[in-house]
């Protein structure tokens, strides 16, 4: 026997089409916080599995945190497995229906109960469409590895996985060393010179460099699923021979360089100001990044007081980088 036709947030869903192994309803709903224990009861009895919440929240820490904002609303998510399209448009109705007493009530803001049919595939690759082909500035173009490209006669491709690292160009600090990168090969600080990037995460800053003139590259991160990815990138672009990526931080013992990257956030560029100084040869440039506003003044004080003067300064939203020049 089929199932009746489907109505609410069901509309427009075949179930029955979709059922099968692998195969779930996720149902979702937005709530106040103070309301979504109880949006998160009415979903758990139509998913035995359990619900999860998505608060929304608010960067701290530089960035490296959170901190759930209150003021706006959760999303309690559900899934149900499609095994039996009947069993799910009846429980979906059923918590469409408890939604609505609680609705009634009006003691908190709930949203409306909407429903989608995902398959564990689609979860599995899901985060790939959070990572488009990128133009950052006039001629880098940051492609994944599971992406096309049409490249331009200028275009400088810099073809990407980032795996588990850090660094993949969707970052405003990421973008605003790529600009500066790009700014630096204009000026021909980059043609032919040695450069390190400290916290390298996926390599994207050492391979823009290595695109863009530089001849020897050293790329460093305490983190050795960093490495990994470092080197592997470093290897789609043809420049395994050009980036050594290791386990580490500074002093590398491998300085001075040329040009010294740093994407890091303000409170360590401070507290390595020593170490990082000490990798740039006299005439040489630091390029600063991972700085919140409220903390430029501080990291532009520590390297003044070791002999750095401001060349530059890019800034997006929250975020802050700065060039800075060794005296000679």
């Amino acid at each position: 026997m089929s199932a009746a036709p489907a109505t609410g947030p069901l509309a427009g869903v075949d179930l029955e089409a979709a059922a099968g192994p692998g195969a779930w309803l996720e149902l979702s709903v937005t709530a106040d916080h103070e309301a979504v224990e109880a949006v998160s009861e009415i979903l758990s009895r139509a998913a035995p599995g359990g619900t999860s919440v998505e608060p929304a929240f608010e960067l701290v820490d530089e960035g490296l945190g959170a901190r759930v904002d209150v003021s706006r609303p959760a999303i309690v998510r559900a899934a149900l497995p499609l095994t039996d399209a009947a069993s799910v448009i009846a429980a979906t109705a059923r918590a469409e229906r408890e939604l609505g007493h609680l609705q009634a009530f009006g003691l908190r803001p709930i949203g409306e109960l909407t429903a989608r049919v995902v398959h564990e595939a689609d979860w599995a690759n899901a985060w790939k469409a959070h990572f488009p082909v990128l133009r950052v500035g006039r001629r880098i173009v940051i492609r994944p590895t599971w992406r096309r490209h049409r490249r331009q006669p200028d275009d400088v491709v810099l073809a990407l996985d980032p795996g588990m690292a850090f660094g993949t160009g969707l970052h405003p600090t990421t973008r605003l060393c790529l600009a500066a990168l790009e700014g630096f090969a204009d000026r021909g600080l980059l043609a032919g010179a040695r450069v390190v990037d400290v916290g390298s995460g996926s390599g994207i800053l050492a391979i823009a460099a290595g695109r863009l003139g530089a001849r020897e590259l050293v790329a460093v991160d305490v983190d050795p699923i960093a490495v990994d990815a470092s080197r592997e990138n470093a290897l789609r672009n043809g420049l395994d021979r050009v980036i050594v990526s290791r386990e580490g931080s500074v002093p590398t013992g491998d300085g001075p360089f040329d040009v010294v990257l740093a994407n890091l956030i303000a409170s360590l560029l401070v507290r390595l100001a020593d170490a990082l100084a000490a990798e740039v040869r006299p005439g040489g440039t630091l390029l600063a990044s991972g700085i919140f506003r409220d903390r430029e003044p501080e990291v532009a004080e520590a390297f003044a007081s070791r002999g750095f003067e401001l060349a530059n300064r890019w800034a997006e939203g929250d975020w802050v980088a700065l060039e800075l020049t060794r005296a000679g």
